[in-house]
């Protein structure tokens, strides 16, 4: 098969694959098409953890003409039992002769362990095909296999004059109804949602994904939970009755010495989780944060937080993108700023570089990453 075909149906499986950008945490998103005597046979997207992969659906779908086919993956083929048996092995079963893969797993314990096997199946294995595009479908499980750390995105709503609310603390709504709709997505495609105790206590906010509110999401698979809820509380003074505790699925991050204390444990007796960790000068330790995050499994980080929290992002560079929602309207030069960076100089200014910039209702959305 020529180049252009292998493009364009590895394509097609990076199409099906983002149709489980809400539903497959912890799992990666991939898709993957059956080719036989340039038709396609099978077609299958991975839709939700713990249930089948995306080469079972696409085989299933193929049947008997999955044998001597070429099957298309947006990454490399499982080689272990999970909650599913290795997927590699089904395609040796089913008699498949070619594999083109976009993306090897890049999880060092078993990456190119199913290109192996495949291969000294006899199968025809060929790398490399739309490997950027597909990486993009799953950065956050690419870097939490290569450092341990979840992708994080910092998500800000401000107005013109980069405020994201009055003095007062007033802040509803600074955005429109089609920006919060985007931000309900973006929340859906997220493992946790991390803020802190100022959030809390001021907006008293859910940080939750409401299905009504996503509107219409196409072939897209439905979010299978809610992401993780997570707040950077050093003295735990997150109150028993805060909206974002109903639910369940709720981490807390405090000063070690926080955790026997009776508002911790307060907490923890409503089903809280509770990790102890660092805090310093300028408050929480966000490296071990993330650390933490990623033994969880987490994925994808969202920050929905106040200046002081979004600021330690960005000023210790730990953050991968930064959603900037703004609003085509002025707050005044008293309300709250985005962030609080301690910046002395035009030399010390925190450059970016926008990756997507968009319309979204009257409000524009921009996707930046740290220059």
């Amino acid at each position: 098969m020529s180049i252009g075909f292998d493009t364009r149906i590895m394509a097609r499986a990076i199409q099906l694959a983002w149709r489980g950008r809400y539903s497959t945490h912890p799992n990666p998103r991939v898709g993957c098409v059956i080719v036989r005597d340039d038709t396609v046979v099978g077609e299958g997207w991975h839709e939700r953890a713990g249930e089948a992969h995306a080469e079972v659906h696409a085989l299933s779908q193929a049947g008997a003409d999955a044998r001597g086919a070429t099957a298309y993956v947006t990454l490399e083929p499982c080689s272990h039992f999970g909650r599913t048996p290795p997927c590699a092995r089904a395609l040796i079963e089913a008699g498949v002769a070619r594999v083109v893969v976009a993306t090897t797993d890049p999880n060092p314990a078993v990456s190119g362990r199913g290109l192996r096997l495949l291969r000294e199946a006899g199968i025809e294995v060929v790398e490399g095909v739309l490997a950027e595009e597909a990486a993009a479908l799953n950065p956050g499980f690419m870097k939490r296999m290569r450092t341990g750390r979840p992708y994080v995105r910092v998500k800000m709503a401000a107005s013109l004059d980069g405020r994201t609310a009055m003095a007062s603390g007033e802040s509803q709504w600074i955005t429109g109804p089609q920006a919060r709709q985007d931000v309900q997505r973006l929340r859906a495609m997220s493992d946790a949602i991390l803020t802190g105790v100022g959030t809390v206590l001021s907006d008293d906010p859910s940080l939750t994904v409401r299905r009504a509110e996503l509107g219409d999401i196409g072939e897209a698979t439905d979010p299978a939970r809610q992401p993780l809820r997570v707040i950077a509380d050093r003295d735990a003074r997150t109150p028993t009755s805060a909206k974002i505790l109903r639910g369940g699925n709720v981490r807390l991050f405090c000063a070690s010495d926080t955790l026997a204390t009776t508002p911790a444990q307060d907490l923890a007796a409503l089903g809280v989780s509770l990790s102890g960790v660092t805090w310093k000068d300028n408050g929480i330790d966000l490296g071990e944060a993330l650390d933490v995050l990623g033994e969880l499994g987490i994925n994808d980080l969202l920050v929905e937080a106040g200046p002081t929290l979004a600021g330690t992002f960005i000023n210790e560079r730990l953050l991968d993108e930064l959603w900037l929602y703004q609003a085509p309207v002025f707050l005044g030069s008293t309300g709250r700023p985005t962030a609080h960076l301690p910046l002395d100089s035009m030399a010390d200014k925190v450059q970016w570089q926008v990756r997507d910039r968009r319309q979204v209702g009257a409000d524009q959305r921009l996707i930046l990453t740290l220059a």
